[in-house]
């Protein structure tokens, strides 16, 4: 016999690429029903396709406190802008010229905010 006695088999995955963090879920049975639905019609496990889920997907980050005030100011402007158009229609273009441009500026102020 030879000192050199190997079993055969699977060779030992590397220590970085073995699979041994174990995440437990709870859901709802809407949320499971869903999951479930999305696993058939990927044809794969669920293991597989939270995977996936993890390599592809994304969720986005919530609005914070200066977001939602900035969306909800330009909701009110929205309602101005509107009814600028109304008196516009109504008395023409000239007579709203101005506030028009002011406010144009204005939501542009806004965006710049949100996108910093």
């Amino acid at each position: 016999m030879s000192k050199n006695n190997k079993k055969g088999g699977r060779p030992p995955k590397e220590i970085g690429r073995k699979r041994v963090y174990r995440i437990n879920l709870k859901l709802i049975t809407e949320e499971y029903y869903s999951l479930i639905a999305k696993v058939r019609g990927a044809k794969t496990t669920i293991s597989d396709f939270v995977r996936e889920c993890l390599k592809k997907g994304y969720v986005r980050e919530r609005l914070n406190v200066e977001q939602v005030d900035c969306i909800r100011k330009l909701c009110g402007m929205a309602n101005n802008l509107n009814q600028i158009a109304r008196r516009a229609n109504a008395q023409g273009y000239l007579s709203v010229d101005s506030e028009c441009r002011i406010l144009v500026g204005k939501i542009d102020e806004i965006i710049k905010q949100m996108e910093q």
